[in-house]
């Protein structure tokens, strides 16, 4: 069978050889690699000390970022998670969108494996959290948002009454808590 395509009365399509030598001169044109792995650009210098907790003081972080959808949810537990390594009693709040973080049921074509490089990074970082000593809690409201179930949260993750959010935040602002509040739109 002949296929015919449709005639055109644009701009002529470029010939395979032309575009060819338009992609060659491209790629000529900065050299590739412009500098070796292992080069520095960036400077190294830290500006402020590496404080630590002092007795009793606690690091709270709220989060409102929708896994995947940008860093906004992921950094937050890397943050809370230097927090507790600096001796910080660390807390991490999801509400809204963001109950959809603490899901143990992620994965495709079944929950644990990984449709793509990162998916579970989130539940990795959650998990190690918990792990070191850190708290977690989850809005069941922000949960029924999207039909997760309580049951699917990542282990040690602590299910909270949507009235919660308020209270908790009031809770660590009268401990003096660090309060790192992210949201994502």
């Amino acid at each position: 069978m002949t296929q015919t395509l449709p005639a055109t009365t644009g701009t002529p399509l470029i010939s395979d050889e032309d575009l060819k030598a338009a992609q060659q001169a491209s790629l000529a044109e900065v050299p590739h690699p412009s500098l070796p792995p292992g080069s520095n650009l960036y400077g190294s210098t830290k500006i402020f000390p590496d404080y630590q907790a002092g007795e009793g003081e606690s690091y709270f972080t709220l989060v409102h970022g929708i896994a995947h959808e940008s860093s906004v949810s992921f950094v937050a537990c890397l943050q809370a998670l230097r927090a507790l390594r600096k001796g910080y009693e660390s807390v991490l709040y999801f509400y809204g969108p963001a109950a959809m973080n603490a899901m143990a049921t992620r994965g495709f074509p079944t929950t644990g494996d990984s449709a793509f490089p990162g998916e579970h990074n989130i539940n990795t970082q959650i998990e190690r959290f918990i792990e070191e000593g850190g708290t977690v809690y989850v809005c069941r409201f922000g949960l029924s948002l999207h039909g997760l179930r309580e049951e699917d949260l990542i282990a040690g993750c602590i299910p909270c009454h949507p009235l919660d959010v308020q209270d908790a935040l009031i809770h660590y602002a009268r401990k003096g808590a660090i309060i790192n509040s992210t949201y994502n739109l």
